[in-house]
């Protein structure tokens, strides 16, 4: 029984957030629930690394930006939702706890997509996510006030977005379920600007920018792995010992120059608007989806010096090169840009085209641990400049 001080069924009324609340971090039930996305991305990126390591480039490249568009999207969402509405409830928490069991099984239908393009648990595990994500967005609405409205486009939205993704297993694998991805996909991403085109949620700067940041702490934490399964393929294969240790040193290298050049501009200020935060939160899509791809192309190099893949040096570089301009390139544009100097400006993009002269040398990922290293250097004696009025 409740005493009149106590809120009902000991829930807490889901009001908006104060989007200036003093040492706003992320949740321990947050770190919890960005666990379950380590083992997606990581099954992502091992399946994307099989691909490439076979040669099946386009097949590969297309199945991985499938899979990574769900495990990003339902992270990202959940996120802005938390920023606006998080309450830390019992009630809260368990429908956080049931789409990381969504995640799960979303996770455990990966390979199939990849293999077979057989989407069918992947799709029952994401609706499982975002069904779950309609009930939060249900119970925001009732405490939301003047924005109720926004809520309940939200839950409406979500909810008939997932039935085009039950008529998207209909769709046999070929070009045209590419096609019906594409088109659900930005139906999907259209969501967040049709139930805040009149009013918008509050969001926490300083919150979502840690969260992004502790997602790109995920995804490159997968490159660490590739360094640490160089040394122990280092100690099987001796007559390739040298270039494996060589391999695995360079790794941590650029693994550690991504993330200094990453956390180098203060992100928050990237997020002054709707539009601002519409073009932060999807930018990142490329962003975390080419630093997981990086590990994947780290473990192809792996490959082709013990042997086990018939890729030619060339191409396989690629696959590391690519990833990593392409990261460079996307954090560049949404948090470096705005914040640094005519010569950062300069550094960045050209160090992004740089590394794609990687693969002619004969020593995997050597041009570009020195490039980045440079452009590391240029950000510590270049701090970020505050361009606002």
């Amino acid at each position: 029984m409740t005493t009149p001080s106590e809120p009902r069924f000991r829930l807490q009324r889901m009001l908006p957030r104060d989007p200036a609340q003093p040492h706003r971090t992320a949740s321990t039930l947050e770190l919890f629930f960005d666990l379950v996305f380590v083992v997606a991305v990581s099954i992502a990126s091992a399946e994307l690394h099989h691909a490439l390591s076979h040669g099946d480039f386009v097949h590969g490249i297309t199945s991985y930006a499938m899979v990574f568009f769900a495990v990003w999207w339902a992270w990202m969402n959940f996120t802005w939702f938390a920023t606006s509405f998080d309450t830390d409830d019992w009630l809260y928490r368990v429908m956080t706890i049931v789409q990381m069991g969504g995640v799960l099984v979303f996770a455990a239908g990966i390979p199939a997509a990849f293999e077979r393009g057989d989407f069918t648990l992947s799709v029952l595990g994401y609706i499982v996510m975002r069904i779950a994500m309609v009930a939060q967005w249900l119970r925001a609405s009732r405490g939301a006030g003047e924005l109720r409205a926004a809520t309940r486009r939200y839950a409406a939205g979500i909810a008939a977005v997932q039935v085009l993704w039950v008529l998207f297993l209909l769709i046999p694998a070929g070009p045209l379920q590419l096609i019906a991805f594409v088109v659900f996909a930005l139906i999907e991403v259209s969501v967040p600007v049709f139930a805040e085109y009149r009013r918008q949620t509050p969001w926490h700067p300083h919150h979502i920018t840690e969260r992004y940041g502790l997602f790109t702490l995920i995804v490159l934490g997968e490159s660490l792995l590739a360094s640490a399964n160089a040394i122990i393929d280092a100690s099987h294969e001796l007559e390739s010992l040298v270039p494996l240790i060589s391999i695995s040193v360079l790794t941590l290298v650029v693994t550690a120059s991504l993330w200094w050049i990453y956390f180098w501009a203060p992100h928050h200020r990237a997020i002054t608007s709707f539009g601002s935060s519409l073009r932060y939160g999807y930018t990142h899509y490329v962003v975390f989806g080419a630093a997981a791809a990086f590990s994947a192309g780290i473990e192809v190099e792996l490959d082709v010096l013990t042997g086990e893949s018939h890729l030619s040096n060339v191409a396989a570089s690629f696959t590391v090169t690519i990833p990593i301009a392409v990261f460079l390139l996307g954090i560049w544009v949404v948090a470096i840009r705005a914040n640094a100097d005519r010569l950062v400006n300069t550094v960045v993009p050209l160090g992004a085209l740089v590394v794609l002269l990687d693969p002619i040398l004969p020593i995997p990922v050597a041009i570009t641990a020195l490039v980045l290293v440079a452009i590391v250097a240029v950000l510590v004696l270049h701090p970020p400049v505050d361009k606002r009025p």
